[in-house]
């Protein structure tokens, strides 16, 4: 199992040389990738693009950039820039975001998010391949190939929790990068479905990338109600409510990895052993101990 970590977006000044160096640490200190979330401040893309190109070596990718405020080929064009700047090292993640995002600021109807996906992927994944796409379907369609270097194998992942969507992520894309997402689900829901679903459409064994807040701690009560403070939106989300109501999961704060070096080392193995191939750490707190934690793991 590869171990990254999600990057916090920068505050304040020079954003993106603090960004490339954030970056740059997380490659010196050994880690396989480095993800950014994508809401409403930088274009994570973009930001990877600039801040990326003068790190050498490390994985870069999006969690997630969402899928209905940009056309298919308009975002299969900036990812193949953004991988070209990278020298091929991009992992793209998708998403859908959510029906108060969707509808609630960007006036686009949320109807049938999983059609919605499958169309998308059948434009998006042939472009960035570097194939010729001809597709209409009830809610896009798309008349073109690209030009743009660096097709090939850049991975395309999808923010997938609901059962279509999990299909969607091994027929159609090369996994799933998941938030909020206890062992016990990722076990039982995600890897069978993700999986089986590859498997049927004769394509590769899938990746699971699922990312968790994380503290090294010697008190456990405190971070978790700290991680349930910092988290507190993703228990009120409809889609992660789901999943954490399938973990038995109270809120985020009880699938957050909490507590010291050996709890929390466990807590990793388990998600191993469920089947996740890459572990993002979403480090929530300023304390060294975790860092430095993960890396002995690495």
């Amino acid at each position: 199992m590869r171990i990254g970590l999600l990057i916090d977006e920068p505050q304040g000044q020079d954003v993106l040389g603090r960004l490339r160096g954030r970056i740059a640490r997380a490659a010196d200190d050994g880690f396989s990738s480095a993800w950014m979330s994508n809401i409403f401040g930088l274009d994570a893309l973009t930001a990877l693009a600039v801040a990326g190109s003068q790190v050498p070596g490390i994985e870069l990718g999006t969690g997630v950039v969402p899928t209905y405020p940009r056309h298919p080929a308009v975002l299969a064009q900036q990812a193949l820039t953004a991988n070209a700047a990278l020298d091929g090292r991009l992992a793209l993640g998708i998403g859908l975001s959510h029906q108060i995002v969707i509808e609630g600021v960007y006036g686009y109807s949320f109807d049938r998010p999983a059609r919605h996906m499958r169309e998308y992927l059948s434009v998006l994944v042939p472009l960035v391949r570097g194939e010729q796409v001809a597709f209409e379907g009830e809610t896009l369609k798309a008349q073109l190939g690209l030009t743009t270097p660096g097709s090939g194998d850049m991975p395309v992942l999808i923010a997938a929790l609901a059962p279509r969507m999990l299909g969607l992520a091994g027929e159609l894309a090369d996994g799933t990068v998941l938030w909020m997402t206890g062992p016990k689900t990722v076990a039982e829901h995600v890897v069978p479905a993700v999986t089986e679903a590859a498997r049927a459409a004769g394509r590769p064994a899938p990746r699971i990338v699922c990312t968790l807040p994380i503290c090294v701690t010697g008190d456990v009560e405190a971070a978790r109600a700290r991680a349930g403070e910092v988290f507190e939106i993703y228990g009120q989300l409809p889609s992660y409510r789901a999943v954490l109501d399938r973990e038995g999961a109270a809120g985020p704060a009880d699938v957050a990895i909490v507590g010291d070096e050996d709890a929390v080392a466990a807590q990793i193995e388990s998600l191993a052993q469920a089947g996740v191939t890459d572990f993002v750490a979403a480090e929530y707190t300023s304390d060294r101990r975790t860092r430095e934690f993960l890396r002995t793991l690495l």
